[in-house]
């Protein structure tokens, strides 16, 4: 069976996919499986997988080296400080960020006054891209060059697992197998770690719209959550406009489709809003306890010019006839043009999209 219920509650549906059928199943299997991951994402736009082919192990130790990595002084993040959209790299403080689904960039920069994510990250993109190095540790202590060595491997671990789901997608949409390949072989993606700090719940009572991460689709094709496995927050909207706990599973990782696939299917795939907010807890809670999570955000390479996929539309009608919704967009810009509208303190850009 390919497919149970992860989450089921307001109309809102995920599906819990064994995801070894497509992996290492026959041809009917991984037919099953690919048509299973793009019902989840046409339905919901959120699918949990399986038997992924990356180790309970391994991701522990990626946590582990991760908590290390935010344990340590300001003073040595700051050394590491995100800068700029097109380079979309390093460390990023608590008040530097508001996600939201607003575009409009003056707007942006008043709810980041206002409320803030109560978050910091760490951004790292592709090695090799000339002018746009990764701001890595490894100059501060050993801790740091293992730090560095262990996320360079685990960024194209989770490459390799983007290849592999679009390619389920692809056999799902009844294209080529690898129709998507050279879209993503690039690996033009971003991992991102996050640590979201204790809280008083006093925070989150008098706040105005505080959240760990404010409501907002994801803006690239797809995108690889590993939750920590002890505190949830994540949040998925339903049909019904309710937020839905989609909490951590042992032995499974959150897939999401983002606004870029969707825009590329036609909008016959879902971006789904979703947040992360304080834990499930019980009343007499005073301190709400940290959460990390790690995000592999997967994006068409960077160069490519992404429109329609085809069996999507119907040639020569117009979108309310069953035609192309969208004109075609350059990959690069098109995130460029996106992070730009999140992150405080950064040049802004005019959107045309």
């Amino acid at each position: 069976m390919a497919a149970e219920t992860a989450v089921s509650k307001d109309g809102l549906s995920l599906p819990l996919i064994d995801f070894a059928g497509y992996l290492h199943g026959d041809e009917q299997q991984k037919l099953a499986v690919s048509k299973a991951m793009l019902d989840g994402f046409r339905n919901a736009g959120f699918v949990y997988i399986k038997n992924y082919d990356i180790s309970d192990e391994t991701v522990a130790n990626i946590f582990a080296h991760s908590a290390k990595f935010f344990a340590r002084p300001a003073a040595q993040k700051d050394q590491l400080a995100w800068t700029t959209p097109q380079a979309n790299r390093g460390y990023a403080a608590p008040g530097r960020e508001k996600t939201s689904r607003i575009e409009d960039a003056d707007k942006v920069d008043t709810l980041i006054a206002e409320s803030p994510d109560l978050k910091e990250t760490f951004e790292i993109g592709r090695e090799g891209v000339p002018g746009l190095p990764n701001n890595w540790p490894d100059k501060f202590d050993a801790d740091g060059a293992q730090f560095t060595a262990t996320m360079r491997e685990f960024f194209l671990t989770c490459r390799d697992l983007h290849m592999k789901v679009m390619r389920s997608i692809a056999l799902g949409m009844g294209l080529d197998e690898a129709f998507f390949d050279s879209y993503t072989d690039g690996g033009d993606n971003n991992l991102r770690l996050l640590h979201y700090p204790a809280q008083h719940k006093s925070v989150f009572e008098k706040g105005k719209n505080a959240v760990r991460t404010g409501r907002h689709t994801d803006y690239g094709s797809i995108t690889l959550l590993f939750q920590d496995g002890k505190n949830g927050g994540l949040q998925v909207k339903s049909p019904q406009g309710t937020f839905i706990d989609a909490p951590p599973i042992p032995g499974t990782i959150v897939i999401n489709s983002g606004d870029l696939l969707a825009r590329w299917a036609n909008d016959t795939i879902r971006s789904t809003e979703h947040q992360v907010v304080e834990p499930p807890h019980a009343d007499d809670v005073e301190v709400y306890p940290p959460r990390y999570s790690i995000a592999y955000f997967c994006n068409p390479n960077h160069d490519k010019f992404i429109e329609a996929i085809p069996g999507t539309f119907v040639e020569g009608k117009s979108a309310e006839e069953g035609g192309k919704k969208y004109p075609g967009v350059n990959s690069g810009e098109y995130l460029v043009q996106r992070l730009a509208a999140t992150f405080k303190g950064v040049p802004r850009y005019q959107t045309a999209y």
